[in-house]
């Protein structure tokens, strides 16, 4: 009889267990979690530049964006000609960076660009495979038989090399024309080609990739190279501090230290 007494009271006391704990976990559980933030808003600034500053306006993209929190520069690295034709065709840039006068003038001539300014120049040189095994001396009959490669003529180290070329009286018979330096650079490295003619600036960023021939009279060839804001622009106090940068003692020693010269000089 007394273990009889006792079952009832244990299922009461399951019961009264079982009203406590089926509370609102669910309103604890909400009140606990931490708020979320909104996420930090983003500022854009798209600079198009040529493809022999990728590697320069790369470096010097760490100390802008260190400089200016929320801002995101992104590139577009090409042949100058391709750049103006996608700002005549409507793509979002706020700055402009070509390799030389004649295809900035073309997108000032069009209102695409405001004031421009020079802001370093650059000569070419040969370079080879590592070791030279063509045994490439110059613009000169080492060529014969070689596999070169140049710039096209419509891109400004292709306009820059029939310069050079009229003013050595020399013919070249390239097997390929490229529509940007670095495309030249790259076949060179790679040994799709025994040479090519590039910027010096291209020579030494490819280090030990290649080997550099000088060319005698390079130096009365000079591309100079414009830097603008683009008329269209909605962030030109963003592009101008880019541009600033650009010409600040600090980005000319950057740029001066990869080959380019600066324009002051």
């Amino acid at each position: 009889m007394r273990s009889l007494r006792i079952l009832p009271v244990l299922g009461a006391a399951a019961l009264a267990l079982a009203a406590c704990t089926s509370g609102s976990p669910a309103a604890d559980s909400t009140a606990s979690a931490p708020a979320t933030q909104p996420a930090a808003e983003t500022t854009v600034l798209n600079v198009y530049a040529a493809a022999s500053l990728t590697e320069t306006f790369g470096e010097l993209e760490k100390t802008f964006e260190a400089a200016n929190p929320g801002v995101d520069v992104r590139f577009n690295f090409a042949g100058s000609q391709d750049l103006v034709t996608q700002l005549g065709e409507g793509a979002d840039v706020d700055v402009l960076a070509t390799a030389n006068e004649s295809t900035m003038k073309k997108a000032a001539d069009a209102s695409q660009v405001d004031a421009q300014t020079i802001f370093v120049t650059n000569t070419l040189v040969l370079i080879t495979t590592p070791g030279n095994p063509a045994g490439i001396t110059g613009l000169d009959s080492s060529l014969e038989g070689a596999k070169l490669v140049i710039c096209a003529p419509e891109v400004p180290c292709g306009k820059l090399t029939k310069t050079l070329t009229e003013n050595l009286g020399v013919t070249l018979n390239p097997v390929s024309e490229e529509q940007a330096v670095t495309d030249v650079r790259g076949k060179v490295a790679s040994g799709q080609a025994d040479a090519g003619i590039v910027y010096k600036t291209d020579a030494l960023a490819e280090g030990d990739a290649v080997d550099t021939v000088e060319i005698q009279g390079a130096n009365e060839a000079v591309n100079k190279y414009p830097i603008a804001l683009v008329s269209a622009s909605t962030k030109k106090d963003l592009g101008s501090k880019w541009i600033d940068l650009v010409l600040s003692a600090d980005g000319q020693k950057v740029l001066e230290d990869a080959g380019f010269t600066p324009a002051a000089k």
